[in-house]
């Protein structure tokens, strides 16, 4: 079996059976490949025999390349994931899969903007399109990511056949796991208002937003677009497409949203990644204080 036979395998894998988005199957198959040709591997038997030794030493030599801990953590775990999958492939049993710690990482709180600032955004990239069609088609996703949550491959991955927009919207999320959320009348209206005004003909299967060529429409064009309105704006750096997401969660949470629901609006495997919102929500509670108290404004 050649290296690029196995490459495949993986890919397949990872985009239909896990259903992962196409960065990460692009990350993970990178760093496939990165160990087949250091290692000159060409079999799954042959992948399913590496040893922790093995990961580590893959792993010193990618942080000898300056490899940031985050980066580390991701590479570890592709590392894993690959080795994993070949252990199937090759029928060996997994209790005895390499084990390896990562680096420990410091997650820092989401930064979410503010009611405005989310509608603002959606409004300003509307205004600073070239093409009507195209200033309604990024409006529609940042208010798909802040009204309704989205990631935005779960935004991009809507189908013309999902129109019209009702109340509720089935999405499917990470590792397949569907969730349904509530669509706001002005998202299902600026999704409405994109679809009349698309300049392309399509089929029912067909994704619903596209670029300017026609093709889908990528994440990266979404970040540009929110990247130039914020500027325009004065917001910070951290005012990125996925902030839109953090601020759903955060907002609903502080109008009185319980984790447990939250948890399957945002469509979380596990309450701990949903807990940690409440910590944002205490950050925002304390710096308004800090802000608005007569003694704090006073010092």
């Amino acid at each position: 079996m050649t290296r690029e036979a196995l490459l495949a395998s993986w890919h397949d894998h990872l985009a239909q059976a896990r259903r992962r988005s196409p960065h990460t199957v692009r990350a993970y198959c990178a760093v496939a490949r990165r160990l087949l040709h250091r290692l000159d591997l060409e079999s799954w038997d042959s992948v399913a025999a590496l040893d922790t030794n093995a990961l580590r030493g893959q792993l010193a030599d990618r942080r000898a390349e300056g490899l940031s801990n985050a980066s580390a953590a991701r590479e570890l775990s592709a590392l894993k994931g690959f080795v994993g999958f070949a252990r199937e492939q090759a029928g060996v049993p997994a209790a005895g899969a390499p084990r390896l710690r990562g680096p420990r990482i410091k997650k820092g709180l989401p930064r979410p903007v503010t009611p405005d600032e989310a509608v603002n955004l959606a409004d300003t990239v509307h205004a600073l399109a070239a093409d009507e069609w195209i200033g309604a088609r990024d409006r529609a996703v940042l208010l798909l990511l802040y009204g309704a949550g989205l990631r935005i491959a779960e935004a991009l991955s809507l189908k013309l056949g999902d129109l019209p927009l009702g109340e509720r919207l089935s999405v499917t999320g990470k590792g397949g796991k569907q969730r349904v959320v509530p669509i706001l009348p002005i998202v299902a209206e600026a999704v409405a208002d994109y679809a009349a005004k698309l300049p392309f003909l399509l089929d029912a299967d067909d994704l619903l937003f596209r670029g300017a060529r026609g093709g889908p429409l990528s994440q990266g064009m979404i970040q540009k677009v929110t990247a130039r309105a914020r500027v325009v704006l004065g917001l910070p750096a951290t005012a990125t497409p996925h902030a839109l997401r953090h601020s759903f969660a955060t907002h609903l949470l502080g109008a009185g949203a319980d984790l447990r629901s939250l948890q399957e609006l945002l469509g979380h495997a596990s309450l701990g990644s949903t807990q940690i919102y409440t910590r944002v929500d205490a950050a925002s509670l304390l710096e308004t204080y800090r802000n608005a108290h007569p003694r704090e404004s006073r010092d």
